[in-house]
């Protein structure tokens, strides 16, 4: 860790000198990702300059005792220094170990969320829009913008499948853990006899990418326009607004018939086909490291079962960290946060293991 630790303070002396030299100063370019390089491994130096700092100060406080000219109240609050000095560099080992964990690059970014009913018919088209819900109110709270691309809507009110967009800062960071298939139990409205259904709806949290990181050739491109459909408005059905592309060489099609512009459905299908490509090419490269994956909470895996939610119990289980909850009503009003938060501590401590 220390080896780690003295090649980031190296290299951030380097980016320090760097962003004063006059090349760089005239690049603005060159000048931001400089600064975000250094900006980024800053915290982990002043914390490890910290941990110098309290080393050196036990280092001293060991010294004194051992020369034994301190007397004995001396020597009892030398004795208490070195106690608290240690303590200290116990807690500033531990967080130097989380700041060296790898940070994921697409942290920082916007997310495409797309629900998809499952197992259960109308029941899990129901359940879909309870997600859908859920996954707004929080939103909200967080301050981020939802925006629908595709809504695939039932005659019930339900969403055989439902794509939307959330624009936040740090907003994959959050929802990444929320991919895989989500089971609801509970009694549906259509049911008579008052017997519990168990129904499965998945869900797919997909960052946001950027262009630099999708080449498109527009040659690989099918633009299909449609009239769109769904319950309800003047517009709907009557002009070719709706957008569907396929990518030729997946095979991926992208569906957007949220906007009554043409060219703004268009631009969101494309933002949704980057982000797949995306997806997918991050899921070929994950493949190598399959095992290393299966030991921690972000698999991402699509088919497997992550939550279920109770109603009858009012109760919450992530099957991931066997953690349950009886706030059943907080967390479909988008109360997430304690969720998301055992589900980030559990990742960082799998990989705690390994820095």
């Amino acid at each position: 860790m220390f080896t780690k630790l003295e090649i980031f303070e190296k290299r951030y002396e380097e980016l320090n000198t760097k962003l004063f030299e006059p090349a760089v100063a005239a690049d603005p370019q060159l000048y931001m990702e400089t600064m975000k390089e250094c900006k980024s491994i800053e915290p982990i130096v002043l914390k490890y300059r910290e941990y110098k700092s309290a080393s050196n100060a036990l280092a001293d406080a060991k010294a004194m005792l051992d020369e034994g000219t301190a007397d004995k109240e001396l020597r009892e609050l030398i004795d208490s220094e070195i106690e608290q000095s240690k303590e200290k560099l116990a807690v500033i080992s531990d967080e130097l170990k989380i700041l060296l964990i790898p940070k994921d690059k697409n942290d920082d970014k916007n997310v495409i969320v797309e629900i998809r009913g499952g197992a259960g018919g109308e029941e899990a088209a129901l359940f879909s829009g309870v997600l859908y819900r859920m996954y707004s109110m929080y939103a909200e709270k967080k301050g981020w913008k939802t925006e629908p691309v595709n809504i695939n809507e039932t005659e019930l009110g339900g969403y055989k499948e439902i794509s939307f967009m959330i624009d936040g800062y740090g907003a994959f960071s959050r929802l990444k853990f929320e991919s895989g298939v989500h089971r609801v139990q509970r009694v549906p409205e259509t049911e008579s006899q008052g017997r519990i259904h168990t129904s499965t709806v998945t869900v797919a949290v997909l960052p946001e990418a950027d262009d630099v990181e999708v080449d498109i050739n527009p040659a690989d491109l099918q633009i299909d326009t449609f009239r769109s459909s769904g319950a309800g408005g003047q517009h709907i059905n009557k002009t070719e607004s709706a957008i569907r592309i396929t990518h030729l060489p997946t095979g991926i099609v992208v569906e957007c018939q949220d906007e009554r512009s043409q060219y703004k459905n268009k631009d969101k299908a494309m933002r949704v086909l980057k982000s797949r490509l995306l997806d997918a090419e991050r899921e070929k490269q994950s493949a190598a490291v399959a095992q290393e994956r299966k030991s921690q909470v972000g698999t991402g895996d699509r088919s497997e079962r992550i939550r279920t939610y109770n109603y009858p119990q009012g109760r919450v289980t992530d099957h991931r960290i066997g953690l349950t909850l009886y706030r059943l009503d907080d967390i479909l009003n988008g109360d997430l946060d304690e969720i998301i938060d055992a589900l980030i501590t559990a990742d960082r401590a799998s990989k705690l293991e390994t820095v």
